[in-house]
């Protein structure tokens, strides 16, 4: 399998792509800029500001529009994403950023932060209520990454990114609360560190590989079944979408790339891989 380059360079550091069943589009985030972008049919972008500083993860709402995981907190989107409305604030450090996130089966959204600068053990995992309230699930996080849920939405993947694993943990789907956490995979660190990931239907995780100019997929077992280079180093996330969820979009990155070094850093790819996507829940509130 080889991914294919599919769009010119449209993202400075392009991140969390999601595709939308409803409107049949792919969305993702250029981080940085606090945009999220649009790709139609026909490979043409409409891009959206939606904060000031930072956009980090984009779900869809049951209810209509989306909900926007941003610096410091959430923001509501309408389907346009050109009316706003400011959501709560998950903290006030400004030291912290969001990063990335998903939804559970139960209609939560969970989004996770991470250190302006990186700094060890100042993030957490942040879970907003169908009823807007915030709590905090997990703690001590450096950079939380690549959260997705099983179908039954009884095990939890994630990826704090600096420490090379993926990781299963169970989640009680009434509280909302995770336990028994534990390896589910780990990342050799010549591939490159675990970032975005994706859950196909046959249970396996593909999971974006910065500074590995790949992506990679660990089967229902954790061991490494698949393993898909890009022309680019820094690969920051991917997604199943397309009508049968059968194309895994995958977003790049310019960000410590140096300048004029890879044409292609920061464009979108797309593979397909011969397995198909699990869909994601909505946010419920």
């Amino acid at each position: 399998m080889k991914a294919q380059q599919i769009s010119d360079v449209v993202t400075f550091h392009g991140e969390g792509p999601y595709w939308d069943g409803r409107r049949g589009e792919l969305l993702l985030v250029d981080m940085m800029e606090g945009d999220v972008l649009v790709r139609h049919e026909d490979g043409t972008f409409d891009r959206h500001s939606v904060h000031p500083s930072l956009a980090g993860v984009i779900r869809g709402r049951a209810s209509g529009g989306y909900v926007i995981g941003v610096e410091r907190g959430f923001v509501f989107a309408d389907d346009t994403l050109t009316a706003l409305e400011q959501g709560p604030e998950a903290f006030s450090d400004s030291t912290v950023r969001m990063n990335d996130g998903t939804c559970d089966t139960a209609g939560r959204f969970l989004c996770g932060s991470m250190g302006w600068e990186g700094d060890f053990g100042v993030g957490a995992l942040y879970s907003l209520d169908t009823d807007h309230t915030v709590s905090t699930v997990l703690t001590g996080v450096t950079v939380s990454n690549g959260l997705h849920f099983s179908p039954s939405g009884e095990t939890a993947f994630y990826s704090d990114t600096p420490t090379g694993r993926i990781d299963a943990l169970t989640y009680d789907v009434g509280t909302g609360r995770f336990s028994d956490r534990r390896t589910f995979a780990l990342v050799e660190q010549a591939l490159g560190m675990p970032d975005g990931m994706a859950i196909d239907a046959e249970g396996g995780i593909w999971t974006a590989l910065y500074g590995g100019g790949a992506i990679a997929r660990y089967d229902a077992a954790g061991r490494l079944s698949e393993h898909i280079t890009l022309p680019t180093t820094n690969v920051t996330a991917c997604a199943f979408g397309g009508a049968d969820l059968s194309t895994l979009f995958i977003t790049t990155t310019q960000e410590n790339i140096p300048e004029g070094s890879e044409p292609s850093a920061g464009a979108l790819f797309a593979v397909e891989p011969g397995v198909g996507g699990a869909p994601l829940p909505l946010f419920a509130g």
